[in-house]
Order: C-alpha cells, then sequence, then structure tokens
C-alpha cells in the first residue's frame, strides 16, 4: 500500500505548532474521552483504544494529572457535558475526497463550522457515505531511519502481523489491519522507538491538483484541522512540493 499523501507530513509539521498552541492537548482530551466510551471503559489494560490514546497524549507531554481527569470525567466519576463522536464527509475543490473526524458537545455548532468551511474554500459538505468507500482504514505507525534498518525493522513488523512497511523519506512506515495495530506497535516497542502512531484513513487512490485548487484545497484542510472539536481530517489528495511548505 502506498503512502497516503503530502497533507500527513504537512500535519506533521503543523502539529508542532499545534503544540505551542495548547490545541493538542485539547485533541488528547477528545481522544481520550472518545476510547473509554466506545472502546470499553476506563482500564488501558483491557482497552487497546485508551491505550493509544494515552500513549499519544504522553507523546506530546501532557501531564498525568490532565491524562487522570480526563478519563475520570469519560467514566462519569467526575462531572462533564456529554461527548459525541461523529465523521462528516465531502469534497474539496478538484474533487478530492474528504474525511473530517470529530468529536463535540454540540453537534449544531460542529456540523455550522464545517461546513463552513468547506463552502469557503470551494468544497461542499456530503452526506454519509459519499466518500467513505474512497478510504481504508488502517493503522500506521512510523520509526525513523536513523534508529533501526529494513532489515531489522521488517523481521520484527512482520513477525508481529503487520501488513506492510513503507519507505517514507526519513521515516520507515509500518502499515497495520486496524485489530491488529496495538498488537504490532507494543511488539515493535521491544526493538526500537516510534515516531508517530495512529489509526488513519488512507486512500484508495489519489486526485493530483495544481494551482489555486491545489491553494484552496490546503487552505480547506488547515481550516478543518484548526476547528477545535476536529481530531483527524483525511483527504485523497496530492499537491505539487512547492505547496508543501
Amino acid at each position: 500500500m502506498a503512502g497516503h499523501s503530502k497533507w500527513s507530513k504537512i500535519k506533521r509539521k503543523k502539529a508542532v505548532a499545534d503544540q505551542k498552541k495548547g490545541k493538542v492537548y485539547t485533541r488528547c482530551v477528545h481522544e481520550i474521552t472518545v476510547a473509554v466510551r466506545e472502546g470499553g471503559g476506563g482500564d488501558p489494560g483491557h482497552n487497546a483504544r485508551l491505550a493509544l490514546a494515552i500513549d499519544n497524549a504522553k507523546a506530546v507531554n501532557m501531564p498525568n494529572d490532565n491524562i487522570d481527569r480526563a478519563i475520570k470525567r469519560a467514566t462519569g466519576e467526575i462531572k462533564s457535558d456529554e461527548e459525541y463522536e461523529l465523521t462528516y464527509e465531502g469534497y474539496g475543490p478538484g474533487g478530492v475526497a474528504v474525511m473530517v473526524d470529530a468529536v463535540t458537545n454540540n453537534k449544531n455548532r460542529t456540523v455550522g463550522e464545517v461546513r463552513h468551511a468547506f463552502s469557503k474554500c470551494g468544497g461542499a459538505l456530503g452526506e454519509n457515505g459519499s466518500v467513505s468507500f474512497l478510504f481504508t482504514k488502517r493503522g500506521v505507525l512510523s520509526v525513523k531511519k536513523e534508529l533501526i534498518g529494513e532489515e531489522a525493522l521488517m523481521e520484527a513488523a512482520l513477525e508481529a502481523g503487520a501488513e506492510d512497511i513503507n519507505d517514507e523519506e526519513d521515516v520507515w512506515e509500518i502499515i497495520t489491519e486496524p485489530n491488529m495495530f496495538h498488537q504490532v506497535q507494543q511488539a515493535l516497542r521491544e526493538h526500537v522507538e516510534l515516531d508517530t502512531a495512529e489509526l488513519m484513513m488512507i486512500p484508495k487512490s489519489k486526485v493530483d491538483v495544481g494551482g489555486k485548487e491545489a491553494e484552496q484545497m490546503l487552505r480547506l484542510l488547515e481550516m478543518l484541522d484548526d476547528l477545535d472539536d476536529v481530531l483527524n481530517v483525511w483527504a485523497n489528495c496530492e499537491v505539487p512540493d512547492e505547496l508543501e511548505a
């Protein structure tokens, strides 16, 4: 399976700025909340989705007290507003398919903000199922090349149940089936430090966009990603290298 898109690489750079703004903590809280309520309770030992959410929070240096409070709010030990996990689908400029994962305590507010971003950037919010068939859900883990050779990584990853390994510039990307993600993640940690680990929607094919459409598309992705309720944005576009910066 080929690498997902330049947008994912741009997001890695953007995450640094998000962390400085503190937004990354808000996202971690959302992820923990959904993991507890949808993944099977507040014990990470019996809830792989929560274990991943906690790992992601620790990776951005979120304090343990914040993590514990987020879990207690989700389990009801601390009273909080009910939150909903939602997925929006739509099309951006040039016919690019876009999926948006969000967690919110106000559905009307969130759908309004998402719809505004699409319309402002030349896209349109669609119905459920309008573009999801163009993506495949996979676990994606990355390891810096300087830490391990391809042969050693491949042996460890495939033995743990990984599906494929990709060469992505300065990192190796390990692809897994969703139900094998946590197992592969735990196994690889015994061999090497992971750079990133997340469940992603990978496009089955890509749409090339250029010129004004590419600029509008990146603007749409950035606007969506900047929304407080949005956890992830997936798109099946490829943009010119000069716009990646």
